[in-house]
């Protein structure tokens, strides 16, 4: 399963699209679509199920491939602090 940001840049590459043109095209504000091309979905700014059903329709990604970048990964799972 890829990473967000990587799945993210290669789709924009591929369209040649910049972050400001795809948030023009979605709606979605531009600082947002550089966080997830930074930090994926594991980063400070996570993106709405909205958001990755936006980015997958414009970039042409298949929906599951697109929400399942932002599944924790197995190794990071075990660091996570367990909710009180």
């Amino acid at each position: 399963m890829h990473d967000l940001a990587h799945l993210l840049e290669d789709a924009m590459n591929r369209r040649h699209m910049s972050a400001e043109a795809v948030a023009h095209a979605t709606g979605i504000r531009t600082p947002r679509i550089k966080a997830f091309l930074k930090d994926g979905a594991e980063g400070p700014i996570h993106p709405t199920r909205e958001e990755l059903e936006e980015l997958a329709t414009l970039l042409v990604l298949p929906q599951e491939e697109a929400l399942g970048a932002t599944r924790p990964h197995p190794s990071r799972a075990a660091h996570d602090p367990v909710p009180s």
